[in-house]
């Protein structure tokens, strides 16, 4: 069932330890939130999953596969998809450009290639009825959609290179409230496909209503590993707060 295997990852930006000996797991199927404050480690643990960064140590294997060798090209084939904050979307661009962006169809016309826009289209809404996903029209820029909206072409674009694991950064942080629930709804619809979605979030009400487990970083440890229905609020928080607290107590003994 373990489709992500994170074991002792370290990462230091010279002197700067940013990572020491994270564990961390994800099964088929299965959300796990990724939680702590600003400069815990959580974008940089990605993209050493993504293979943006180098790990310094440690093991990661994707299916029982080591994927460390492998580049960000390799990675994103065998099945990991990140999704950033900003979308990097191309706004101008409609619903079909966006989703097929850099891998455009092609169709012969007296000897000559030409996009395939009506293939684009109807895959693109293949996929975005697929999702479920509710958008006005999908021959219209997404820079007109609001920002849920977008989030739906970007999940529909990960989606068209068949993930085993979606990693989601900050879905939810910009959206109106009414907007949050169709986003945590198509993290769900994944959850049923038997993707593995990595939620990071600051947002721990949503974490709370979509995970099956939440994972606290807090200087680059893994704090805590808690299920989401035997846990709450309260002990979220007190796992990232009181994680720093031990750490900065830990350091002044030191000084002392």
């Amino acid at each position: 069932m373990t489709l992500l295997n994170i074991t002792k990852v370290s990462k230091a930006f010279g002197p700067v330890s940013v990572l020491h000996g994270v564990d961390m797991s994800v099964d088929r199927g299965e959300v796990v939130g990724l939680v702590g404050d600003n400069g815990a480690g959580k974008s940089t643990l990605m993209k050493i999953v993504t293979g943006m960064y180098t790990a310094d140590a440690g093991e990661i294997t994707l299916d029982g596969q080591d994927i460390l060798g492998n580049t960000p090209g390799e990675r994103r084939r065998m099945g990991i998809e990140m999704i950033y904050q900003d979308l990097a979307l191309a706004r101008q661009q409609d619903v079909s450009a966006n989703i097929f962006l850099g891998r455009e169809p092609e169709k012969k016309v007296l000897g000559m290639n030409f996009v395939d826009k009506a293939t684009m289209r109807r895959e693109a809404q293949a996929m975005i009825d697929r999702l479920g996903a509710r958008l006005p029209a999908i021959n219209r820029p997404v820079g007109s959609f609001s920002g849920g909206q977008q989030q739906s072409v970007a999940i529909a674009r990960a989606l068209t290179f068949d993930p085993k694991l979606v990693i989601m950064d900050e879905p939810t942080a910009a959206l109106a409230v009414r907007e949050v629930q169709g986003v945590l709804d198509l993290i769900r619809q994944l959850k049923s496909e038997g993707i593995g979605v990595i939620l990071i979030s600051h947002r721990l009400n949503d974490v709370l209503s979509v995970t099956d487990r939440i994972v606290v970083l807090n200087h680059g440890r893994a704090a805590a590993n808690l299920t989401t229905a035997e846990t709450n609020m309260t002990e979220v928080v007190s796992a990232i707060v009181g994680s720093a607290e031990m750490d900065h107590a830990a350091a002044h003994e030191a000084r002392g």
